[in-house]
């Protein structure tokens, strides 16, 4: 898969929108300075170019209950690829994970795991994903406090 061909304004849009997507189309096409035609065509073409994938809310979540942050780096018994996908299937129906990526090195899978406390947490480790048919290791790491949090692509 090749890198988008993006020009100048494509990428102020892009950066404006990574940080407010809530704006509207006039307020973005003043920032990127062009009319608001030309720019919602441009924000169009690239959500069906795929780039702009879609629009979410950043929750804050100790506010809502869920004072636990924690990776857990999982190692399967079998790299096969139908182990590969089952495990990475069976993430999708884990509430508590967030977001999972398949790995190089020492694991095979990195888990980013939202929990409302400790226990929580322990439970899901003990009963659900170490009793997982494919999973040999964890290791989990329990954050303290996040100290950087930005888009996740600087364009």
């Amino acid at each position: 898969m090749g890198r988008a061909e993006l020009d100048v304004i494509d990428i102020k849009i892009l950066r404006e929108l990574q940080a407010d997507g809530r704006m509207t189309n006039v307020e973005l096409a003043d920032r990127v300075g062009i009319s608001a035609p030309p720019c919602l065509r441009r924000v169009r073409k690239l959500e069906e170019a795929g780039i702009i994938e879609g629009y979410h809310a950043m929750l804050n979540s100790p506010k809502l209950g869920f004072d636990l942050v924690a990776f857990c780096m999982v190692g399967l018994k079998h790299q096969s690829e139908g182990n590969l996908k089952a495990f990475a299937a069976a993430t999708a129906e884990w509430p508590l994970v967030r977001q999972a990526w398949m790995v190089s090195g020492d694991s095979d899978f990195l888990l980013h795991c939202v929990a409302e406390n400790l226990t929580g947490f322990q439970d899901f480790v003990i009963e659900v994903l170490t009793a997982n048919e494919h999973v040999d290791t964890v290791r989990t790491m329990l954050t303290i406090r996040q100290v950087k949090k930005l888009g996740l692509v600087e364009v």
